[in-house]
């Protein structure tokens, strides 16, 4: 080691020996191995998961300080360290590799060894010969990687959940269903097959739109209960709760509940809790519904707004940026690109967190040991939604307009309007007159007419668009 190299680090010590740490690191040693150890996507977990850790380590402290397990001077310095952590203000020494030790063990020491530095640095202020708080027997009191790794995912993805995607998908659906009561009175041709098929209201399609999102809020608030329950604090090494106190799960989770406004529930089978992640598995697969959902949305507006003049037109997309390099003037659907390839990516981590959960690969014995990697699939899911729905409905939806000359023009010229004079003529005689009138290029009122098939009244009645909209 150079003199430069030495005026740079610190040696700290764990239970393995001495190492090197980075002089103005708030971590020590363990969390210095790691980083050595782990150098294979160059970055950390997601900061939630680190604020996350904030919040469970201040929680378990205080649970810890109210069962009479620690001292009331050091629990008091640990919460105001934690604090800092869940608040972000130490982000920054939280280097450890998303791809490291599957139990997320070395996160785990992240957090108890800064936390442990700050703590001490806290107690030192009033008491410079006041002993260093411990990473292990205080900060780690009645933990193990194994159940406060896979909490800190539970209150991460819940927080995410309330305060992300939930409120992201109520403005999608409700911009969504704002577009379907402003455009209830327009009618276009619907399409089935790519193909001209019978009339519909843009409203009635905008309503169905609006319906999916419905339907995603509604999965987006199962994943919230999903993660507000089930949490494994107080199982410890394997789900037995060897070397903790029998209230303490409880009283952890009631201070989660009054530091995030979230009703947390201690796992009813702790074992279950450690050694599987099914309820990570169930909640991604509702993420990857919601992608599914956007997607369709935004294929759907992208298409009906394709053109301007060679495509189908329906809509006016808002031009929010210049569209070729080469092409002057040209407008591409990009809001609604975004949406698709944020479906891409979410389905891709799909498969990672299903595999991550999978017997044998992530999820062995008493503990699933595929965690890190899971949980920053999830959570990137997570904020890929709720931003792009954002993002969704303030550059594309609030400015969205239809094209109603060609809607109409579209329905004019549209074979699949005789439909409604199925009952009357015959669906074989009606079947002719289309084709007859594609043959010759005219309209079907323009062939019905001709052959004096009905009245003109009858067939004007028969022929209203929005009437064919509104059964009965």
């Amino acid at each position: 080691m150079t003199a430069q190299t030495a005026e740079k680090t610190r040696i700290e010590k764990d239970s393995m020996g001495e190492m090197p740490v980075p002089a103005e690191a708030l971590y020590g040693a363990s969390t210095a191995r790691a980083v050595a150890n782990f150098p294979i996507a160059n970055r950390p977990l997601p900061p939630a998961v680190i604020h996350a850790f904030g919040h469970l380590k201040a929680a378990c402290a205080q649970a810890n300080l109210d069962l009479g397990k620690l001292d009331k001077k050091l629990a008091e310095v640990i919460i105001a360290a934690s604090d800092e952590v869940a608040q972000g203000k130490h982000d920054a020494h939280f280097p450890v590799d998303v791809y490291q030790t599957g139990s997320g063990t070395s996160t785990n020491m992240n957090a108890n060894e800064v936390i442990a530095n700050l703590a001490t640095s806290r107690l030192r202020l009033s008491d410079p010969d006041a002993p260093k708080v411990h990473p292990n027997d205080h900060v780690n009191m009645g933990q193990s990687s194994n159940d406060t790794f896979p909490t800190a995912m539970h209150i991460a993805g819940a927080l995410a959940f309330k305060n992300q995607l939930g409120p992201a998908l109520d403005r999608l659906l409700t911009g969504l269903d704002a577009k379907a009561k402003q455009w209830d009175a327009i009618v276009k041709i619907g399409r089935t097959h790519l193909m001209d098929a019978t009339p519909i209201r843009v409203g009635q399609v905008f309503s169905g739109y609006a319906h999916q999102a419905r339907h995603a809020v509604h999965l987006a608030d199962h994943c919230a209960k999903h993660m507000q329950a089930g949490m494994p604090i107080g199982g410890t090494a394997v789900g037995t709760g060897i070397n903790t106190h029998p209230e303490f799960a409880q009283k952890v989770c009631d201070v989660l509940e009054k530091r995030t406004g979230i009703p947390f529930k201690e796992a009813s089978n702790h074992p279950e809790a450690q050694a599987a992640k099914d309820s990570f598995v169930l909640c991604h697969g509702h993420l990857k519904t919601i992608a599914v959902s956007l997607s369709k949305i935004a294929n759907d507006i992208r298409h009906l707004g394709s053109g301007p003049r060679c495509g189908i037109g329906e809509l006016n997309l808002p031009a929010i940026q210049p569209g070729s390099s080469i092409m002057p003037g040209k407008v591409n659907p990009v809001m609604c690109e975004s949406v698709m390839q944020v479906a891409c990516r979410v389905i891709g981590n799909d498969a990672t967190v299903t595999m991550a959960g999978m017997g044998g690969v992530g999820s062995i014995f008493e503990l699933n040991v595929a965690m890190p990697v899971m949980i920053d699939a999830f959570l990137e899911s997570v904020s890929l939604l709720a931003n792009v729905s954002n993002v969704f409905v303030d550059k594309l939806l609030v400015d969205l307009e239809v094209n109603e000359a060609r809607c109409t023009e579209l329905l004019e010229s549209s074979l699949m309007t005789i439909t409604a004079l199925a009952p009357e003529i015959g669906y074989d005689k009606c079947s002719a007159l289309a084709k007859q009138a594609h043959k010759e290029g005219k309209t079907i009122k323009q062939i019905v007419s001709e052959q004096n098939l009905m009245p003109a009244e009858r067939l004007d009645e028969l022929m209203d668009y929005d009437s064919m909209t509104r059964p009965g």
